[in-house]
């Protein structure tokens, strides 16, 4: 072997698996791809798109019974069809899982698909059970775990005798129910809360402190008064102590009260794909069942990489992808390694929340010297066009140079913003340097330029479009 034409083990087919076989069959290696499941992963299957596309969907419908322009334009109840939205649903996954994951597969020469499950023997050799019966075994120079993650099951007496909704199960419903309890208040929790409540369903939100508590306490709130403005019902500092199925109604007891619901959806963390991998024995470190790698990917044994979900780094599938592709070069004799310090997040609730960089409490706690500004939507043109100011842009800068340190958005088109602020973040911006540059007026990212503006100036007193 040379370090450019090893073999090249990949568990799983997701996100981080797929960008490692790839970017490594490009390098020169040979690579057998390991799944013992659907091809895809999480994202394209049962996470992202799924997901987006429901969102996308009740956006609609509640766009149809509620606008900012129902003095002008009508609006009417929809009726939800959801076998129908559902079956568009499952259309495009099908779609995406073989135009971006079956096909390209099957027309790499490089690649050999193994159907099954693994188990590392040793650092050098994995036993695979397949699917259709039997077991193989796999010789490597190098492995990859891509192995992604599923929903946690939280420890709530009763809850395991349930059919309660993971993010899995409620993305394939095949019907809205009336009430739904969600148990959650996190990224998952939330989207689909509100994608449901907006699809016709009562929704009651329980979060075991508050709304996003990892995120800026502004940001939560942000979202938390959206809900309510929706009817979506969030009780804070409030947990499940039994859960119970009557064959009809899920009934929860609680420190808010006695609960009821046609449906629960638990949406409270995700728990890695590892178990069966016999790292322990081998010598690859976990923690909780996450695989510990370093800023290469490597893991604790030199001749194993590991990136995505199954790993301790942020669950993202651009994450993912970049920590595959990145731990492919290293496997085949680069030195690259995976910077994660202008990492964008988003969340696809409405609004939307977006931030990269550091908030004021991360800022502080790593001994910066700060200043802050936070513009509310109703000084931002393209949000008082749309009519529709609910939310804000924050920027937190170091106060003697006046750099950028983090960006955090809730609004209609965060998502969207927030890649400009990662690029300002990249290049060692100022807060002046932002305010100077030329932003096309009308457009929800110049928010951030006006906010940057505030740092030294009252955009309350410029004109719509005052440079």
């Amino acid at each position: 072997m040379s370090d450019n034409n090893p073999h090249i083990a990949v568990i799983g087919s997701g996100g981080s698996a797929m960008a490692a076989a790839l970017k490594a069959t490009e390098r020169g290696a040979r690579v057998t791809l390991i799944e013992r499941g659907t091809i895809g992963g999480t994202c394209v299957n049962i996470g992202c798109v799924p997901s987006k596309i429901m969102i996308r969907a009740a956006h609609i419908a509640h766009l149809r019974r509620e606008s900012p322009y129902d003095e002008g334009l009508s609006a009417q109840e929809p009726a939800v069809n959801r076998p129908a939205l559902l079956a568009q649903q499952q259309a495009r996954v099908e779609e995406l899982r073989e135009s971006k994951y079956q096909s390209i597969l099957s027309d790499n020469a490089a690649i050999t698909v193994l159907k099954g499950e693994a188990r590392f023997v040793d650092e050098r050799t994995l036993t695979v059970a397949l699917n259709n019966g039997g077991e193989q075994t796999v010789h490597f120079d190098r492995a990859f775990i891509g192995t992604g993650a599923r929903p946690a099951e939280p420890p709530v007496p009763g809850l395991a005798e349930t059919p309660y909704l993971t993010s899995t199960s409620a993305l394939e419903l095949a019907h809205i129910p009336e009430r739904l309890i969600v148990i959650g208040a996190s990224v998952v929790a939330l989207e689909l809360a509100q994608a449901f409540a907006r699809l016709g369903s009562q929704v009651t939100v329980l979060a075991r402190s508050r709304v996003l508590s990892q995120e800026d306490p502004a940001v939560g709130e942000a979202v938390e008064a959206a809900f309510r403005r929706e009817g979506i019902e969030v009780l804070k500092q409030t947990q499940a102590s039994e859960i119970t199925h009557d064959g009809r109604l899920f009934t929860l007891q609680t420190n808010a009260g006695t609960l009821q619901a046609e449906q629960l959806l638990v949406a409270s963390g995700r728990t890695p794909n590892t178990e069966t991998l016999n790292l322990e024995a081998i010598g690859v470190e976990t923690a909780s069942g996450a695989v510990l790698v370093d800023d290469s990917l490597r893991t604790t044994v030199p001749s194993i990489y590991a990136a995505g979900d199954c790993t301790d780094q942020p669950q993202f599938v651009y994450v993912a992808a970049a920590g595959g592709s990145r731990a492919a070069i290293n496997m085949t004799g680069g030195d690259v390694s995976l910077d994660l310090s202008a990492m964008p997040e988003v969340i696809f609730t409405d609004p939307q929340v977006a931030t990269v960089g550091l908030s004021e409490a991360d800022a502080e706690a790593r001994g910066y010297t700060i200043d802050s500004r936070t513009l509310t939507l109703d000084n931002v043109p393209r949000a008082l066009v749309n009519f529709d100011t609910g939310g804000f842009i924050k920027i937190v800068a170091e106060r003697d140079s006046g750099r950028l340190l983090g960006v955090q958005s809730v609004a209609g088109e965060a998502g969207e913003l927030i890649q400009t602020a990662v690029m300002a973040l990249r290049a060692d911006m100022t807060v002046n340097d932002i305010a100077d540059e030329l932003f096309p007026y009308l457009t929800m990212v110049e928010g951030l330029k006006l906010c940057a503006q505030t740092f030294t100036k009252d955009v309350k007193q410029l004109s719509c479009c005052a440079g």
